[in-house]
């Protein structure tokens, strides 16, 4: 499995590449008030409005340094969106027979851990971040809005 490994705090977790669009720089993500705190808010990434989540605050509740992190462009079924995290490290291709499941996946707050790779000098947790997103209290209504703002523009430009 061809994966991103980044950092969060002192841990290193690992995506599946084919669901990364893009690695960019933490910059110009515009807050706004009253949403969830794992939502940082929105950045804009060629063109495209995409919400941005705190995986530093989802895991250990202390946010992702802006100087120095790293934001990994997701793309899902749904919506694109963005995972703040302190490092994106490196593309590694992890074999089959050093992906380990866990007890702790199944575990009720971290069902988005889907594995453990245990590689020779170190070892990550797998991220499925579509359950990551799903598991998220308030993302659903989030997203859904976000669909409604994007047929609006479209039936706006299709009447122009």
């Amino acid at each position: 499995m061809k994966s991103i490994v980044f950092r969060c705090g002192k841990e290193e977790y690992a995506i599946s590449i084919d669901q990364v669009v893009s690695i960019e720089r933490i910059e110009n993500i515009a807050p706004i008030p009253h949403l969830p705190g794992y939502l940082i808010g929105f950045a804009k990434v060629r063109g495209e409005l995409i919400p941005v989540l705190d995986f530093n605050i989802i895991l250990y509740n202390q946010p992702t340094p802006e100087s120095s992190g790293r934001m990994i462009v997701l793309n899902m079924d749904i919506v694109r969106f963005g995972l703040a995290v302190s490092e994106a490290k490196e593309i590694m291709d992890i074999s089959e027979e050093d992906i380990q499941q866990v007890g702790l996946v199944n575990y009720t707050h971290t069902k988005y851990f889907t594995a453990v790779a245990n590689l020779e000098d170190r070892i990550m947790t797998i991220v499925n971040p579509k359950v990551l997103v799903n598991s998220l209290e308030g993302i659903r209504e989030i997203i859904d809005y976000l669909h409604q703002l994007v047929r609006e523009e479209k039936n706006e430009t299709a009447t122009e």
